[in-house]
């Protein structure tokens, strides 16, 4: 029998929740107050959107996500639907496109003006029409422009091209009909080759979305599904429900055999809905209450037992729903890695929450913050239609640095100069090992880097931090915007220090051949 340590090594292990305080928050906001179990939030790096009461017709909010305090009253709204707005979702690959449903059995598109909203909008830039009942979840393609996924009370769910310059879509291009009752969640992997949802009969099915056949279906009694999440490339679903006994109750399926679930187990005998969220980055899955002011987060694991437990948050305010922000809109500098926007009707209130390890260093964490996804997509819509697949397109959150393919690129292999250590040659009499050499191409090649370098003009020698040219930018005029400069003239700094301690070990590497040369003359 094996010993497992009571007490697992995390870097997650201590992170905590803050809440931001009042003058950070949203006020005043007239949070819709519609029964429905949906987010009702959605929120990208520019705007924060929140489904509002509005008399006659359905209605939202765009709110420019720096834009806290009270809000005015008369703040214009997006107001194009003739019923309740059920769901709304930002376009992952243009911070200036929302898409929404309603119980109009329509979906719209809208284009959100960089400016602030001045005036109501009513007109939608496209308008989908094929549900013929009320339409209460959308979702776009994680990986593919332009793709989105609408799923309504008539149990079908349907895939829409918006790459077409009609205004009115009528017609589909894919009608999945594998559902008997209403489907209450949606959910991708990583590529969007595959689509899990959760159904009002209790079952989870695992779909091809461009075939339409259903791979797997999980009927499993004791585990009434109401949510349902991929976890990224763990090859695991999770899944929200309550148990036999009315209990809220999480589970955790392999992606390959949903017969049984791998774990379950009962949190609690509240009656609110469970909204999973999962961060594939560090494998953190965050499960929040509504209802409640709970927030639980586990972490997730390749071997038994899966799900580690780490902390809850808790508040006495209870959330009516809760927004996301993508990981390219945190703050690095403080070590977030996770923020969420919580619904708080009865105080009218949007409450942002952050999710921050401790640290102590004032420097780019990057063991805390890998490779992420960004906002280019890997396809076009007609790609993934013709059957391609291609992971999403990733980008580093160190501040001034760009996008990066999602596969990885075999260049050509560039001459490495080995640093070694030079008290052990001058323990050999002053003379390198002939293993241990630089070939002379290297160090010619050396050589004309620093000739070309010292030939530059003033004019052209930017201090650049990964693309990053710190003297061009405007001067910082927020306290936050102050940080970031002051984080990146330290990891300039640090860049510089790096690049410094190189050209030291080439001069002492030159020095070695030098003596070498030398001896060898002597000896002759």
């Amino acid at each position: 029998m094996s010993w497992h340590p009571q007490y697992r090594s995390s870097k997650f292990r201590h992170v905590y929740g803050k809440a931001a305080s009042k003058e950070k928050c949203y006020d005043c906001v007239p949070i819709t107050r519609n029964v429905h179990d949906n987010h009702f939030c959605a929120v990208n790096p520019h705007f924060i959107a929140v489904v509002t009461e509005c008399a006659g017709g359905g209605a939202f909010l765009v709110i420019p996500i720096h834009q806290t305090g009270k809000l005015d009253p008369h703040y214009p709204k997006i107001c194009g639907h003739k019923g309740n707005v059920l769901d709304i979702k930002w376009n992952p690959f243009n911070d200036f496109v929302i898409a929404s449903c309603s119980e109009d059995a329509t979906v719209k598109i809208w284009d959100v003006p960089k400016h602030v909203l001045t005036r109501n909008i009513t007109s939608p830039n496209k308008e989908l029409l094929g549900h013929v009942r009320r339409v209460g979840l959308i979702e776009w393609h994680p990986t593919a422009n332009n793709i989105l996924f609408s799923s309504g009370y008539d149990c079908k769910i349907m895939i829409w091209n918006l790459d077409t310059k009609e205004a009115v879509i009528s017609n589909p291009v894919k009608i999945l009909e594998a559902h008997r009752d209403v489907v209450l969640s949606m959910s991708f992997n990583t590529d969007g080759s595959l689509l899990a949802t959760a159904c009002r009969d209790k079952k989870i099915r695992l779909i091809d979305p461009r075939a339409g056949t259903v791979l797997q279906v999980a009927s499993y009694k004791s585990h009434k599904v109401n949510k349902v999440l991929f976890l990224g490339n763990m090859e695991k679903l999770f899944s929200t429900g309550t148990s036999r006994w009315n209990n809220r109750q999480i589970a955790l399926w392999d992606q390959n055999d949903l017969s049984v679930p791998l774990l379950e187990e009962d949190l609690d005998g509240s009656s609110g809905l469970l909204f999973p969220f999962y961060d594939s980055d560090t494998h953190m899955l965050y499960v929040v209450g509504k209802g409640d002011g709970n927030i639980r987060y586990y972490e997730i694991s390749s071997e038994k037992p899966y799900l580690n437990y780490l902390m809850e948050y808790r508040s006495h305010l209870p959330q009516k729903g809760v927004g996301m922000m993508p990981k390219r809109g945190l703050e690095v500098s403080a070590c977030e890695i996770f923020r969420f926007y919580k619904l708080i009707p009865t105080k009218s209130l949007i409450e942002p929450i952050s999710m921050i390890v401790p640290r102590r260093s004032e420097s780019y964490q990057e063991d805390i913050y890998p490779l992420t996804t960004g906002a280019q997509p890997a396809l076009t819509a007609q790609e993934w239609l013709n059957g391609v697949n291609k992971g999403p397109v990733l980008v580093s959150l160190r501040p001034g640095s760009g996008a990066v393919n999602s596969l990885p690129q075999f260049l050509e292999p560039e001459p490495v100069m080995k640093t070694t250590d030079m008290s052990q040659h001058q323990g050999q009499g002053g003379r390198m090992p002939l293993g241990n050499m630089p070939k002379p191409t290297a160090i010619e090649d050396s050589r004309k880097q620093l000739k070309v370098e010292e030939k530059l003009p003033k004019n052209e020698q930017k201090c650049l931090s990964n693309g990053f040219d710190v003297f061009e930018c405007p001067p910082p005029k927020t306290e936050n915007e102050l940080l970031q400069m002051f984080y990146r003239q330290q990891e300039e700094i640090r860049r510089l220090r790096e690049v410094v301690n190189q050209r030291d070990v080439q001069i002492k590497q030159l020095e070695l051949e030098l003596r070498n040369l030398c001896t060898d003359t002597d000896s002759y």
